[in-house]
């Protein structure tokens, strides 16, 4: 079991709503953006001195570009369908981590200074004034949601959670309170063009390394290319899947994959990231910014189509955002979708007869799968309605014989949060991510009773690592969670006549 400062839920079996515990969760917020983490994305390095102004500013600003969210605070009328489908809220019991209530944060300021009512009869309609302690609320709480869009499913007006702490953070980093996991990420994407700081000798020593160790295996010579012009696919992966388990296992299953059927590939050094923390501190400049690399990489190297790897927010934001942020791509082959997810990829030669998988290789597992937010709330894949959800179990069901989905409330657009995404994957933030996963926890539990589980699948990088992170706390194997195309590539016959 894993050591911790604060207590590890206990796993009831069944869904548990708690009772209240006003601020059990007020001491929790991650560490400040210095100066070096903001002035590259724009930002002030510090508080300005006339905050509150430009705050106010900042949201009036915002709530004339994004249209949607005056919308959103205005329509909500306090139903309390959103109250206990947070996973924070199952999972801290803090009653500002409800959904209604985390929008309350934002909405009595918007009232005040943005309202008729709240500018006159204030009290009567909940209004308050912008105030240093209101701040402070705004840096706990808007980083304590993964802005995962489970309350949206169940709002009967489709608010959007997210939209609303999207903008209480740009207004935070605007007036020089940024946060500095997301923000020093961010900015090392910008300078070098992954997440990790990681420079193209590094990049090009890790793939020689991950060639040569998967030939030892083997005995077959697949290729992790950088930089190669003409090839048909730029790959654009997260960046943990250069190094760190089981995201490395998932990386070796795509080559293995364009290995077999004969499709030429390529990384690019100048954009070997495919996660794009802009759109975590909801600022579409720098969510722009990051993606255009992506552009001009498959502009330089002249490939025929783009494919994302295993990355939630990754493949939302391609999904949803590219084809304005830095579209059009029309430079690219008619044929194949822009962009164009692993799993689409992978299915589509699956369909096509051209990949032959072996089940028996996977059959010392039996595997559930962790369907993850961005990509079943905001993206979908194929060209058919709910693709997302269908194309990755059969590709799990193509690969092991033996597949099980946890409860159909914890899955598909139901899905529970892995409790570490949204810009939250950082140490300063363990209690948080520990407690907000209790409720995939409690599902995976039951699965692993009755079923008799062993692993589960997930195609997304801060779900892989979130899970690593979290599951010993709850007396699980960090082991447990494994990437889908590390099944794909333990159950691939390698071989000319395929």
């Amino acid at each position: 079991m894993a050591k911790a400062e604060f207590d590890t839920p206990q796993l009831k079996g069944i869904p548990v709503i708690p009772h209240l515990q006003p601020g059990a969760m007020a001491h929790s917020r991650p560490f400040v953006a210095k100066a070096e983490h903001q002035e590259p994305l724009g930002f002030p390095g510090e508080l300005v001195d006339d905050w509150k102004t430009k705050a106010i500013d900042k949201m009036g600003e915002l709530l004339t570009k994004y249209r949607a969210l005056p919308v959103f605070l205005d329509a909500c009328v306090k139903c309390g369908a959103c109250t206990d489908k947070c996973h924070y809220y199952l999972g801290t019991a803090d009653p500002k981590n409800m959904p209604v209530a985390r929008q309350d944060l934002l909405r009595k300021v918007y009232r005040r200074y943005f309202t008729f009512a709240g500018k006159h009869f204030p009290k009567l309609v909940g209004a308050v004034e912008l105030s240093e302690e209101v701040i402070e609320d705004w840096y706990r709480y808007y980083h304590q949601c993964s802005e995962c869009r489970r309350c949206s499913v169940y709002c009967p007006y489709g608010i959007d959670t997210a939209e609303i702490t999207m903008a209480g953070r740009e207004i935070l980093a605007h007036i020089g309170i940024g946060q500095k996991y997301s923000n020093e990420i961010i900015g090392k994407v910008h300078k070098i063009g992954n997440n990790l700081g990681l420079p193209r000798p590094a990049l090009e020593d890790t793939l020689e390394g991950l060639e040569e160790e998967v030939e030892e295996d083997l005995g077959v010579k697949i290729r992790y290319p950088v930089d190669e012009k003409g090839a048909d696919v730029l790959l654009v992966t997260p960046s943990a899947d250069f190094f760190a388990e089981p995201h490395v296992d998932g990386l070796i299953g795509y080559g293995k994959v364009f290995h077999q059927a004969g499709i030429s590939w390529t990384l690019s050094s100048y954009a070997s990231e495919a996660a794009n923390f802009g759109i975590f501190i909801g600022n579409y400049e720098n969510m722009q910014k990051v993606a255009m690399r992506i552009r001009q990489a498959a502009l330089d190297l002249g490939v025929k189509r783009i494919v994302v790897g295993e990355c939630g927010h990754a493949w939302r934001v391609a999904y949803s955002f590219w084809n304005t942020l830095i579209g059009p791509f029309d430079f690219l082959d008619p044929k194949y979708p822009v962009p164009q997810h692993v799993c689409e990829f992978t299915y589509d030669l699956l369909q096509k007869g051209a990949l032959k998988l072996d089940k028996a290789a996977n059959d010392d597992k039996v595997v559930t799968f962790h369907d993850s937010c961005n990509v079943s709330r905001g993206s979908r894949m194929g060209d058919f309605p709910g693709g997302q959800f269908v194309i990755p179990r059969e590709i799990i069901k193509a690969s092991c014989n033996h597949y099980v989905d946890m409860a159909a409330e914890t899955i598909h657009e139901n899905t529970f949060c892995c409790g570490g995404g949204g810009g939250l994957l950082t140490d300063d933030l363990t209690e948080l991510r520990v407690k907000g996963a209790v409720p995939r926890m409690e599902a995976l539990k039951r699965v692993i009773d009755e079923d008799g589980v062993t692993h589960m699948a997930a195609i997304c990088a801060i779900c892989k690592s979130q899970f690593t992170k979290v599951l010993p706390f709850f007396g699980m194997g960090m082991d447990m969670i494994i990437s889908v195309h590390q099944l794909v590539g333990d159950a691939l016959v390698l071989g000319a006549e395929h």
